[in-house]
């Protein structure tokens, strides 16, 4: 029932939008021009903008995905289980024991669990199975074109414009996820910019492949400050008295942290879970507002500095909770 009531969602979802999403050439053509004189006047050569941008394309298709994302639609619950099952980690395990030297170096040299960096490219890209056939220049384009977040997608793009004409990295293999990410562990232009790294010394970085990916992954978590062998979250299970502004729902600013201690009273049986008095805390509940006629305090969990550091890879309460799931399946077993 659920299912064809989300299927119906996402038809009535795609007739109903605004048909200036699905833009003319005319208008696309005329937004790459100013584009252009933009990144020109930004520094970037006029060889380098025109070559990178001559075949730049509208995607409707971009907009279609930013608009219905997993994220937005699928509760909790469906949402970590399709993502951290049993096939995920056994995947995970057969990389791990081809690449068991690399992640064992890079696990050790930056500070960040090799179970976390499996679970990471295992829901990015499923390691390395999906890495995204879009062509990112064009993806980056529709979505600056597009008015819902242009200011973000138009400065990843003068960023990548940017790293290509440096040759940190090669236009021709820019093929990647609908919103712009590129390679194993799905980076943008500006993580790519910030923290991405030649770590085997070939004068190039390559995001495709297991070296330098890993140990860019490692180190982008290593400069936020990731903190090694310190929890995501706990899950719990919430009393009703809990006053209603300690629920976090939305990912973009979490509100109203406390000390674990004082969470206490508002939780059923916290004398059974494993919690630490002193972490800094705070309450999430991620279905409250997106899936209707979901229980105001369930499902709902205890999150910590760890946490919010994935959210800032990734701004999902779920992708979140998904990865940190996933990272203790991978440490039961390794």
């Amino acid at each position: 029932m659920l299912k064809n009531l989300i299927t119906v969602k996402f038809f009535i979802f795609l007739m109903v939008l605004p048909s200036s999403l699905f833009a003319d050439n005319s208008e696309f053509n005329l937004w790459i021009d100013n584009f252009k004189k933009k990144a020109i006047s930004s520094g970037i050569s006029k060889n380098v903008v025109n070559e990178v941008m001559s075949n730049a394309k509208f995607l409707p298709k971009v907009i279609e995905y930013d608009r219905y994302q997993p994220e937005f639609y699928e509760d909790t619950y469906t949402y970590i289980k399709k993502r951290t099952n049993t096939k995920k980690v056994k995947r995970g395990l057969a990389l791990y024991k081809k690449e068991k030297d690399l992640i064992d170096q890079v696990d050790k040299k930056f500070s960040v669990e090799k179970e976390l960096l499996l679970a990471l490219m295992g829901i990015e890209t499923n390691f390395g199975k999906y890495l995204g056939k879009m062509d990112i220049i064009s993806s980056l384009a529709t979505l600056s074109f597009d008015k819902r977040r242009s200011e973000f997608f138009t400065g990843e793009l003068l960023i990548l414009l940017k790293l290509i004409e440096k040759g940190v990295i090669e236009k021709d293999i820019l093929f990647g996820s609908w919103a712009g990410a590129f390679g194993n562990f799905q980076f943008m232009p500006r993580t790519i910019k910030n923290y991405a790294i030649d770590y085997n010394n070939n004068q190039i970085i390559e995001l495709k492949n297991a070296e330098d990916s890993f140990a860019s992954a490692a180190n982008y978590l290593n400069k936020i400050g990731w903190e090694k062998n310190t929890p995501c979250y706990t899950k719990i299970e919430l009393n009703d008295n809990i006053p209603k502004k300690y629920l976090n729902s939305s990912a973009r600013e979490i509100k109203n942290k406390k000390k674990v201690k004082f969470f206490k009273k508002f939780i059923k049986n916290p004398e059974k879970l494993s919690l630490n008095n002193n972490l800094v805390s705070a309450v999430i509940t991620p279905d409250k507002d997106i899936i209707p006629g979901s229980n105001t305090y369930a499902p709902a969990y205890l999150i910590y500095s760890n946490y919010e550091k994935i959210l800032n890879w990734n701004r999902s309460l779920r992708f979140a909770l998904a990865v940190c799931t996933l990272k203790d399946n991978f440490k039961n077993e390794l």
